[in-house]
Order: structure tokens, then sequence, then C-alpha cells
């Protein structure tokens, strides 16, 4: 068996490097400039080996009833992590996937290839910004954005404007999902939910417990939504995840969100800098 060696290569954002995992023959994990991005198993596309990325797959598993296809629009790639799944889990769904690192959509593509025939996943280099606003209005049952410029969301991604556009995008009963990062005493991510509490009547926040209470910093999941959430049945999942977090949602998600304003385009900002090694790998 030929033994798979790492991959290392100048991309727009950085140098990415793929690295073989010894345990799964053909799994790999997506690194740029240190920071993981994805980690994908050619042979078992469902398995998704980061806490994040299950929970935002257990809120497109709510969605429609189960197993019924889907039209999910991806802002941010990486590895192509969650269309595969979206993929394997809901045959026949149709996926739109827009990264703006052409040269990781490159090396993606050459060493980490959809099935033949793209499984119904379209990947487009662009701006997920400028393609979004572009988008027909009602076109998405799913919006997710996993969207970092290094460690970091950006700026275009984190205001009212943006958040209109994919409130406009997603049809009425569609669901918005983001993969952030924040910790305490949680300004940014305050501030999102408050500002997507302006388009979007439903709102549910997903982290670990630890992050929550702000002794690290760390992801956290936003969901929001103008049709009801199922947030019991998420919050079952979530909780049973091997990395056990939390949904807060209505009440606690009210006090948690008190005083934070909506982010105008004119005042939107990056999100904060993780500190060193917070999201670094060995």
């Amino acid at each position: 068996m030929k033994e798979s060696v790492p991959v290392v290569r100048e991309v727009d954002g950085g140098v990415a490097r793929l690295l073989p995992d010894v345990d799964r023959p053909r799994a790999w994990l997506l690194t740029v400039d240190g920071a993981p991005q994805s980690y994908v198993d050619l042979d078992d596309p469902a398995h998704l080996e980061f806490e994040y990325a299950r929970r935002l797959a257990y809120v497109v598993d709510g969605v429609g009833g189960a197993g019924e296809a889907l039209d999910v629009l991806h802002l941010g790639g990486g590895g192509l992590s969650l269309p595969r799944y979206v993929a394997v889990t809901r045959p026949g769904s149709r996926q739109e996937v827009v990264e703006a690192d052409r040269g990781l959509l490159r090396l993606v593509t050459e060493h980490l290839p959809l099935p033949d025939g793209g499984a119904g996943v379209t990947v487009h280099g662009a701006d997920g910004r400028r393609w979004l606003e572009g988008a027909a209005d009602a076109s998405a049952d799913v919006l997710i954005a996993d969207v970092f410029g290094g460690s970091r969301v950006p700026a275009a991604f984190t205001s009212v404007g943006y958040a209109r556009e994919a409130a406009r995008v997603l049809r009425a009963d569609g669901v918005y999902v983001a993969n952030l990062a924040d910790g305490a005493p949680f300004g940014f991510l305050r501030s999102q939910l408050a500002t997507f509490r302006g388009e979007f009547t439903e709102l549910a926040l997903i982290a670990e417990p630890g992050v929550l209470r702000g002794r690290r910093f760390g992801n956290a999941v936003l969901v929001a939504s103008r049709a009801p959430l199922d947030t019991a049945a998420l919050a079952r999942r979530a909780a049973a995840d091997a990395f056990p977090a939390r949904v807060e949602h209505g009440d606690s998600l009210v006090r948690f969100v008190k005083g934070a304003a909506p982010v105008p385009d004119a005042e939107a900002v990056a999100s904060p800098e993780p500190p060193a090694g917070a999201f670094g790998i060995g």
C-alpha cells in the first residue's frame, strides 16, 4: 500500500498543509498557517472530526425531513467537509460552495477530489459576500457560513447588510448557520446575535460550556431562522456529542445579548484575534 505523505503548498491565504491521519488510510487534516481548517476522510465523508463541524451538521440534519434533498449555499469551502457530508446524508441535494482562496481550491481539487460527477456540489472561486449579493431571492434551504481569513471571520460577514442578504437568499423556512469564534466578554458574539436578531425571528447559539462561561476562547455556532427551530432536538444532539455543547435560546439568549447593538456595514470589524495557541496544533 502506498504511504500517504504530507503536502505543503503556498495558497492565497498562506501556507497550506495536508497532513495524513495515521489511523485512517485516506483521511487528511488541512491547515493554513498552522490553523486547522478541515478534516476529510475520503472513505467516510459522513465522518466529521472537528466538533464545530458536527454542530453545524446537527443543524443541517434538522432541516426538512430526514434524508430530504436540500438546496445548500456554503460560504467558505476549506476541504469541503460539510458539502461532502450533505452529499452522502442528503442524496440529490444541490450545493453551491463559494471559496475566495483559489489556490486552496486547486489544492483540494487535486488531492481531495469529490466523487465522479461532483455529487451535486458546484465549487466557485469567488468572494463570498459578492456572491451572496448576486444570488437569487429565496434560492436556498440552508446557508452555511464558515468563512475565516486566517483565524478571524472577515468584517464583510459580520454586518447588518450581510445578515439582510442572507435572509433574502434563504426561503421562508430556511436556516442560517455560521461558525464563529470569540471569548469573554463576548463583544463580537453578542453583536452578531444582535445583528441577526434584526432579520430573523428565531436564534440559537451552540457552544461548549467552558466557552460560554468565559473560561476559554473557542468556536460558537450561530443558528438563525424565520421559522421555529427544534432547539430541544438540537440540544439533545449537542449534549450527546463526544465534546458536549449547550444550546442557548429564548430568554437565556436574550440575557446573553442584552445591551449589544447591531453592526452597520460602516462599522463592521473582523472577529477578534484568537489567543496564541487557541486553534493551533502541536
